[in-house]
């Protein structure tokens, strides 16, 4: 009989397949003593041999698809696999006390990892995991356990798991993964909008899918809904094929959008932009006609590897992007580190709230050297393309004054040395602070463009944790204060001159769309998977016809409340 499991909407889109339960193995470890130490010391060797070649065509792949940056992760736990002082310690074990390998393994192991995460510095912390990580998949060789990795994959399928780190998303391959679900996260984290990237339906936060699931099960995965059926009838599979065939007609039609640009029935023109992490994203930023970069998040050049990028790495990302861009703009986040994301080799302090902590701007500010090198690596870039330069989580004027200063004197200095540098790049900020929302007025003064970022603005304002399923009721985008909070931002913008753009997750949403073209937001920019949706759906509204509507939406007392406005007044959003 057939389960339905009701989780977040993370990503849109329908998937039937077979289910791919993403575990840790469980392993039986016994202790055996031994006759011949040297059989041991060969059945060990087998099996690291095994992994290495493993670990080898993982980051081979994760290179060709998904670049060199996100392979560094792999390529760190082959290193520590070919540590003398591990792999001597665990053959020692072996000859001297003659116990047989999983034993000696799993004892080194243990030994080395507690000795690491008993170390002040993050970037040792961080290498414990490494060593239960490599050591594991050595482990499931030596017991003849499946390790289950998503990189091994050939044939279609559904994963389920507790959570998607971005080690496991790097290893994604669409041509197999065709959608996943987990039991923790909300629209926001980092899985769900790594779904969005990929453009691959996912349900997160249901809380039980990995209890529920069996491996090579049939499940169906509604990403319009935000629920998966397991073990369907017959008929359930029918009728989501069917529903699929529709969702691809409906893409191909969308298709003939890809070079349109995005205006209303009242010949307004609002720019659709894109959200990306990498470079290699561009590739569906392209694919879908996206009319610039209205984010790009350049934390994930420092993710998943064992050192900050250089200046010159920097620099080649940010040329290939304006470059690819031909003339379009791209706006480019410096550093925005902290939070829930961490770099394994930057000791920053534990906190008992990292989300209101020590983080991005403030980080940047407090670390100069860290920041200058961002900001000539950009600099330097600027010539390639239309740069625009953004500062994460300003709260006060005199922040961004310092930040912009330190910009100015680096372009100072690549200009006595003879650097080219664009004379029309525009400075602006990411508003995501309810104050900096509030003073709006204030920062229009100084700054060139706002981006709102709602994914955090909305946490802030509502005091609920966007990564915690408990509280995800009151992530609520359409609440009148979030939306009185976004349109005192852009008419400040609009007094001074200046443009207002949106970056969060919110700029994509069928049911703020309608909202925020009313309130006269000028960008908005989201996963590229959303661009052609919001760009049929802008091109059958009236940005005068939204307008009227703006301060019966604003007067309104509940998130419930407006989305059913919306859908009633809006049409267009239904069909």
């Amino acid at each position: 009989m057939s389960q339905k499991i009701v989780g977040v909407k993370a990503s849109t889109g329908i998937a039937i397949g077979k289910v791919f339960l993403l575990a840790n193995p469980e392993f039986e470890i016994k202790t055996i003593s031994i006759e011949e130490p040297q059989v041991e010391i060969k059945r060990f060797q087998d099996a690291l041999d095994k992994a290495k070649v493993e670990l080898q065509g993982i980051a081979q792949h994760v290179e060709a698809q998904m670049g060199v940056d996100k392979a560094d992760i792999f390529k760190a736990h082959l290193l520590v696999l070919e540590d003398p002082e591990l792999v001597d310690s665990i053959q020692t074990k072996i000859e001297q006390d003659r116990v047989n390998a999983e034993s000696a393994l799993d004892e080194v192991a243990s030994g080395f990892i507690l000795l690491f995460e008993q170390m002040d510095n993050e970037y040792m912390k961080e290498r414990a995991a490494d060593i239960r990580d490599v050591t594991k998949r050595v482990m499931s060789h030596l017991l003849g356990v499946e390790f289950a990795t998503p990189a091994n994959l050939t044939e279609e399928v559904i994963i389920v798991a507790e959570d998607l780190t971005p080690s496991d998303t790097a290893q994604l391959d669409r041509r197999y993964v065709k959608g996943f679900v987990t039991d923790i996260g909300g629209r926001t984290s980092h899985s769900a909008i790594m779904a969005r990237s990929l453009e691959i339906p996912a349900v997160v936060g249901t809380r039980e899918i990995t209890r529920a699931a069996r491996f090579a099960s049939t499940i169906i995965l509604d990403g319009h809904e935000g629920f998966v059926i397991l073990d369907p009838s017959e008929e359930e599979v029918a009728a989501y094929r069917r529903k699929k065939a529709e969702d691809e007609a409906q893409k191909a039609e969308l298709l003939k959008l890809v070079e349109q640009k995005t205006v209303t029935t009242d010949d307004h023109h609002v720019e659709l932009a894109a959200n990306i992490g990498s470079p290699e994203d561009l590739v569906g930023v392209l694919a879908n006609g996206a009319e610039g970069v209205g984010l790009f998040r350049t934390e994930f050049l420092y993710m998943g590897r064992d050192n900050f990028p250089t200046e010159e790495e920097q620099y080649d990302a940010y040329r290939q992007v304006l470059e690819r861009m031909e003339g379009k703009p791209v706006v480019i986040r410096t550093l925005d580190i902290g939070g829930d994301k961490h770099l394994s080799y930057l000791d920053m302090p534990e906190e008992l709230n990292p989300f209101l902590g020590f983080r991005a701007i403030r980080l940047c500010l407090d670390n100069q050297d860290l920041f200058r090198t961002q900001l000539r690596a950009l600099l330097r870039a600027s010539v390639f393309g239309n740069l625009k330069i953004m500062f994460p989580m300003i709260a006060t004027i005199e922040e961004f004054q310092q930040a912009k200063a330190i910009l100015e004197e680096e372009k100072a200095g690549l200009r006595d040395r003879g650097v080219a540098v664009s004379d029309e790049i525009e400075v602006g900020i990411m508003i995501e602070i309810p104050a900096a929302a509030m003073m709006a007025d204030q920062l229009a003064q100084v700054v060139d463009f706002f981006s709102i970022g709602t994914n955090d603005l909305i946490q802030y304002t509502m005091a609920a944790d966007r990564m915690n399923e408990r509280v995800a009721y009151l992530y609520q985008p359409y609440h009148p204060a979030v939306l009185r909070l976004i349109h005192q931002v852009i008419k400040a913008a609009h007094a001074k001159g200046k443009w207002a753009g949106m970056c969060g997750e919110m700029a994509g949403d069928p049911i703020a769309i309608p909202i925020l073209l009313g309130m006269g937001l000028d960008e908005f920019s989201m996963s590229a998977a959303s661009i052609l949706p919001a760009r049929q759906l802008l091109g059958r509204m009236s940005r005068e016809e939204a307008a009227k509507h703006t301060d019966s939406v604003l007067s309104m007392s509940s998130s419930k409340q407006v989305e059913e406005f919306v859908r009633r007044t809006f049409e267009q959003i239904n069909n």
